[in-house]
Order: structure tokens, then sequence, then C-alpha cells
């Protein structure tokens, strides 16, 4: 069973707004167009789902005529990525289509470079500032990594697992939400911006064509942003198993050894990757309720009994707890549709 998709905070969406310079006086106008309740701006704990934040980009990037809204220098006018991945399809290997991706920002941006490294075993693609040009703040950072993972993921026809993500920037206030964004570890206050992953990908042979190109854009920018579940995070499996077993949620000495291993290997694991087993169940109830209120026009009751509630009341104030609004805070956007 593949689980639910995540959802985005609410930092995320405000820094987009912020980047793009969008007037006050619209950013309502902006965030009803994608199904967001304008309220949940000032709510610390608010989400949105995938779907309303690729809306709200689209909406941005169309209205700026910028692929990247606000995030650079120079926009990254309408057509650009569909530019760039042509210019990768006839490439005979995934190295050559990333020293052509170096090459067509170079002549597109002047806000960085990128350099690409590999060793025998490790690959290596560094987000180099323009110094003329002053420091890339961290959205700028984290969606020129995306992209670059996400169009090279695309064109061999595999997600490539990274081994490492570093940021040159200070930890931001949706850092634990990297691992639906990231497949790898990721660190801040690093020296530098770089996504590492394994040498042989380098060598892999393209296999996108014209035909598939349109529908990659179609489904842009979520299709390079938001990661897919995978194995390689014990937290995706976690979710992944808890998905399964609603909406009788089990303890951690079950899952323990439905995931073939032991309480405390499982709970030393969850804590590499900066979470527990109690946040994850958290998360899982909170995304599906929120998709559930947002999408559907299932009575709050049901959505609660499906997600392990017996007491709507109970469900309140946990859902409070988790977003810090009402469940009905998330409804008016659909009933006012």
């Amino acid at each position: 069973m593949q689980p639910p998709s995540a959802t985005v905070p609410i930092s995320l969406i405000n820094g987009f707004l912020a980047a793009a310079g969008v007037q006050p006086k619209l950013i309502q106008f902006y965030l009803e167009r994608a199904g967001i309740t304008p309220e949940l701006r000032s709510e610390l704990g608010a989400r949105v789902t995938e779907e309303q934040f690729s809306t709200l980009y689209r909406t941005l990037a169309i209205e700026l005529d910028d692929e990247m809204p606000g995030i650079f220098s120079r926009p990254f006018r309408s057509g650009t990525l569909k530019f760039l991945c042509l210019s990768l399809l006839d490439a005979p290997n995934l190295e050559t289509a990333l020293h052509r991706f170096g090459q067509f920002f170079h002549i597109v941006l002047d806000d960085f470079r990128l350099a690409s490294r590999r060793s025998d075993l490790i690959s290596e693609i560094e987000l180099c500032p323009n110094p003329a040009y002053g420091h890339i703040g961290p959205l700028g950072q984290e969606l020129m990594l995306k992209l670059v993972h996400g169009v090279t993921s695309w064109l061999i026809g595999q997600k490539i697992p990274l081994l490492q993500v570093d940021f040159a920037c200070p930890r931001p206030p949706h850092a634990l939400d990297h691992r639906y964004f990231f497949s790898g570890p990721v660190r801040f206050d690093c020296n530098a911006t770089l996504m590492r992953f394994g040498a042989a990908y380098l060598d892999m042979p393209i296999r996108q064509n014209k035909r598939n190109l349109g529908k990659f854009l179609a489904r842009s920018p979520g299709e390079w942003i938001f990661e897919s579940f995978s194995e390689q995070l014990v937290s995706h499996r976690v979710r992944q198993y808890l998905a399964g077993k609603l909406p009788d949620l089990p303890a951690i000495e079950q899952a323990a050894r439905g995931l073939n291993c032991s309480v405390r290997t499982l709970c030393r694991r969850l804590a590499a990757e900066e979470t527990s087993f109690q946040l994850l169940k958290d998360e899982l109830r909170r995304d599906i309720a929120i998709q559930r209120l947002i999408n559907t026009q299932d009575a709050i009751a049901i959505i609660a009994g499906d997600i392990g509630f017996d007491d709507p009341s109970a469900f309140h104030r946990a859902f409070r707890h988790w977003t810090g609004s009402t469940p009905g805070t998330y409804r008016r956007p659909f009933q006012n549709r």
C-alpha cells in the first residue's frame, strides 16, 4: 500500500510568497486560487497539501513569467525548464547530461554555477554562488538541488538515492520535513551546498524522450520537488507500515516485529533521522486528516474514526495540537468552491 503523501508546512508557502514579492492585497487572492485558507498563514503549525502547494507555485510562475518565482536575480522565463530538458535528452549518459545541465544554467542565470565532480565511488554536485550576486537564500538552494535531483532521476527512469545533502545556510523552520523532500540525510550550516550519490549512476543511459517530456512538465513542480516514499529511509518504511494498519495503529513493539528489527534498533534508526515512532504516527494521521478535510465532504467524525480516534473531541484536541487550528478551518476552502 502506498502511504498518503506528506503535507507541506505553511512556512514554505510564506517563503514563496515573500520571494515572489506578492503585494499584501493580492496574497489572499493567490491563496484562495490554490484552495488555501488565508488565516492559516499566521499559524506556525499549519499545513497544506502537495497539490495546494503545486497549484500556488504554478500560479505564481505564470503570473510572474518565472518558473523559479522570484527566487533568483533574473526570471527563469516560461519554457526554460522545457528547453533545459530538451538539451539533455540526446546525451549518451547521465554524466554528459549533468555537464550540459551546468552549461545551461551558466547561460540563463548569473547567481551561481553548478560544479560536478566524481571519484571512483561518489559523485558530487555543488551549487557555487557567484560572489558578485551574494548569498543564495535557503529556498534557492533547496530548489536548485531538488531540480537537479528531480531532472536527473527522471532522465534515467529511476529515483537516485542520495548519500548526503549539505546546505550552506542555517537550519530552516521546516527542516524536519526534508525527509519528504530528499531521500538522504540532510545537514545545515555547512561550508557548501551540495548533494552526493553513487558515481555508478553517472554511467547510466538516458531513458526518456520528447514524448515523455510533456508528462513530466505537466506534473511540475511536484514531480521534482516532492520525494516519493522509498525503502531507503526507515521513517518512510514505518510510515508505509502504519498506513497499512489504519485505523488500528499498532504499538511500537508490533511495528518493530513487522519491520524485522528490535524496538531498540527501530528507535535508534528513527532518532538518526530526527524523528520518533510517535511523531510518525501523528504526522500520518495529521496528513490524512488534512487531505480528507480539504478534498472530501466526509464528516469530521468519520475522518476521525478512520485514523483511529473513537472520540471526535479527542481528534479535535489532537488536530489543534498538530496544526494550531481546528479541523473546520481546513474545511472552508472546499466548501467555498
